[in-house]
């Protein structure tokens, strides 16, 4: 073979494999992703990644309102500060309550409402329907509605039980009053979420347990919990967290009071803010509760994780 040929089949051999995922046509389709993405992502940047970290920034200042003077840079001492705050402490205390006086209800009546509107019934797209009402209702509507029913004078639940009490206004009725008003306001939408995931239990697994003599008790533990479990664990846990950022159901409600019976965390946050001006302190308090609520959703995901893995 002379040289020339040699040279020619050289030439005319194909290029080498490219490597998977390597390709210019992952590249390009690579980059089409990441413009696709943009409009959804530039947004969140923008409205809740950049306030963020700006809050966090801000808690390790002095910032005011109404000074004239520079902002300096404080360090940890809004946090040092916040330690020694019994006020804050006793309204993170008093949110926990609130969340867990609200979620755990809240998740069994949902439960055992999604039970109910699985079932055969007649008119259950209407059940279904009017279930969902409280979620389709802003939360200020909701406030402003079961403030006139616990209203002391005119309000339904004194006529129906012929009293005249201040529920809202009383140091030991205001929380109870608050928390059936939470339960009542985000009911709905746990109840959806364990609907959806009713709806995708095979019935022949129902049938299958029924002929085998299972009650119903024992067809729930055995076939419907196992299978609705994961969105019951992740609806529970996102419950929680909302309930604990809670902010306008109570403001409208009690604006904290009385006697700071209802103040949560968040509503203490606020009145340091754009009560007192204390934009660097209210920052902090917005900290600690972004770490709290951190916390809980590290624990909630591990706890999913160690979860799968044993089963």
């Amino acid at each position: 073979m002379t040289a020339a040929s040699a040279r020619s089949d050289q030439g005319s051999a194909p290029p080498p494999p490219t490597a998977p995922g390597k390709g210019p046509g992952r590249a390009a389709s690579g980059h089409r992703a990441w413009f696709l993405v943009l409009p959804a992502l530039i947004p969140i940047l923008l409205l809740s990644v950049g306030p963020l970290l700006y809050g966090i920034a801000l808690a390790f200042t002095d910032a005011q309102a109404g000074r004239t003077d520079p902002t300096q840079w404080i360090g940890l001492l809004n946090f040092q500060d916040l330690l020694r705050d019994t006020l804050f402490w006793e309204s993170f205390r008093i949110g926990l309550v609130w969340a867990v006086a609200v979620s755990v209800p809240q998740f069994l009546l949902a439960l055992g409402l999604a039970l109910l509107l699985n079932q055969n019934l007649r008119f259950r797209w209407l059940s279904r329907a009017l279930a969902i009402v409280p979620w389709a209702m802003p939360e200020v509507v909701v406030g402003i509605m079961w403030r006139l029913v616990y209203h002391p004078d005119a309000g339904l639940l004194n006529e129906t039980l012929g009293t005249h009490r201040d529920w809202l206004g009383s140091l030991s009725t205001a929380l109870p009053a608050v928390v059936v008003v939470g339960i009542w306001a985000r009911l709905p939408q746990v109840t959806v979420t364990l609907l959806a995931g009713l709806s995708n239990v095979p019935r022949e697994l129902h049938e299958a347990a029924a002929m085998d003599g299972a009650g119903a008790w024992r067809r729930f533990r055995t076939v419907t919990w196992p299978a609705i479990r994961p969105i019951a664990l992740a609806i529970s846990a996102l419950s929680f967290i909302w309930n604990v950022n809670s902010f306008a159901l109570v403001y409208v409600l009690t604006g904290g009071g009385p006697g700071g019976r209802t103040r949560l965390p968040m509503l203490f946050a606020y009145e340091e803010a754009f009560r007192y001006g204390q934009f660097g302190y209210a920052a902090a308090m917005g900290c600690v509760l972004v770490a709290v609520v951190s916390l809980l959703l590290a624990v909630h995901l591990v706890a999913r994780l160690k979860g799968d893995d044993d089963a």
